[in-house]
């Protein structure tokens, strides 16, 4: 029986037969068993062929992150886990040809921040980000860190909100287009700062950072393990990371909420998806290999060089997390009034 075959349907016919109630148990009983049986084969079976697993974004801690698991999963599995990059639309492109794919299990993708800022900010939606997805579970999250250059007069939290209060509209922070994640990050700073800072979008991020470094630009948020380097050659200063917990790649820095702003927490997190539908033997198999592979010593090893704490839980956990950081950026993107075309 192949994997989108599905257990014969009770026939409620027997009902009407002389031994109606008994015939009918009987029937209903044959046709669990037999839905036991394809839920067990499904389990057994899967995979049979190499797995694609769509990275909707470029070179990243998240596209890394996934490859270091594809790797140990593939091995477990017994079959690779190919990763594919298919970039645009600010992952878009990638999750929509998941979305669209056969619900057999053999073509799952990352899903980011971007998943749940997407429909918020694109007025033609290809698909639903919860209804035309199936969560597998979740991979972990990282920090971003607010930076400044070295020539803005401030040396930590505090000196920069009093800065930007005296000069409200005057610092400006860049990120990597409207409605990114670097973006947001920087509303929710404005915001629980209660400063008024200008956002200057960048189509490329090596771009902002040029000028971060330039000085043409104040600030920005990106990733604390992509702003580690500049921070350690006093290219960039350091001013706090925007988790709840310190970066592993930067200790020494504190978080914004230990610094003065206590409701700050905005992370970028990773975890996988498949299509809406997918069944659940399946679904419970990549989960399982996902918890085991995030387990394994070299992995939690290469996820800490990536600055990327883990967080398994069950396929329940991650879809509750997704719809919660839906509901998160929605109210963000509302506060930026970032839209696309």
């Amino acid at each position: 029986m192949g994997l989108t075959d599905t257990a014969p349907a009770v026939d409620f016919s027997c009902v009407r037969g002389a031994r109606g109630l008994r015939g009918f148990l009987l029937h209903a009983a044959m046709a669990l068993g037999a839905a036991c049986a394809v839920s067990s084969a499904l389990a057994q079976a899967y995979p049979s062929r190499p797995i694609r697993f769509i990275v909707p974004f470029g070179v990243s801690a998240g596209d890394a992150a996934a490859r270091l698991l594809a790797t140990a999963m593939g091995a477990s599995m017994g079959q690779p886990l190919v990763v594919e990059n298919i970039t645009g639309a600010g992952g878009l492109t990638g999750t929509t040809q998941m979305v669209r794919s056969p619900k057999d299990g053999y073509t799952i993708s990352l899903v980011n921040n971007g998943h749940v800022i997407n429909p918020n900010i694109y007025k033609d939606m290809p698909f639903d980000s919860i209804k035309d997805i199936t969560p597998i579970g979740m991979i972990g999250h990282t920090p971003l860190m607010l930076v400044i250059n070295p020539s803005v007069p401030a040396k930590d939290l505090k000196e920069l909100i009093a800065l930007a209060k005296a000069k409200p509209g005057t610092l400006s922070y860049g990120s990597s287009g409207n409605g990114s994640a670097l973006h947001l990050a920087g509303v929710m700073f404005a915001k629980e700062a209660d400063v008024n800072i200008k956002h200057i979008p960048y189509k490329a991020a090596a771009q902002m950072y040029t000028d971060l470094i330039g000085g043409h630009i104040d600030m920005s948020f990106p990733a604390a393990s992509t702003a580690a380097a500049q921070v350690q050659s006093g290219k960039m200063r350091a001013i706090g990371v925007t988790s709840q917990v310190r970066s592993k790649a930067q200790p020494n820095v504190p978080t914004l909420a230990q610094a003065g702003l206590p409701n700050y927490n905005f992370v970028g997190w990773f975890g996988i998806a498949g299509p809406a539908g997918l069944p659940r033997p399946i679904v419970d198999r990549l989960n399982a290999e996902l918890k085991a592979a995030l387990a394994l010593p070299e992995v939690q090893e290469g996820l800490a060089k990536l600055d990327v704490t883990s967080m398994g839980g069950t396929p329940e956990v991650a879809a509750q997390f997704i719809e919660s950081e839906l509901e998160k950026h929605t109210q963000l993107v509302k506060q930026s009034g970032a839209t696309l075309q």
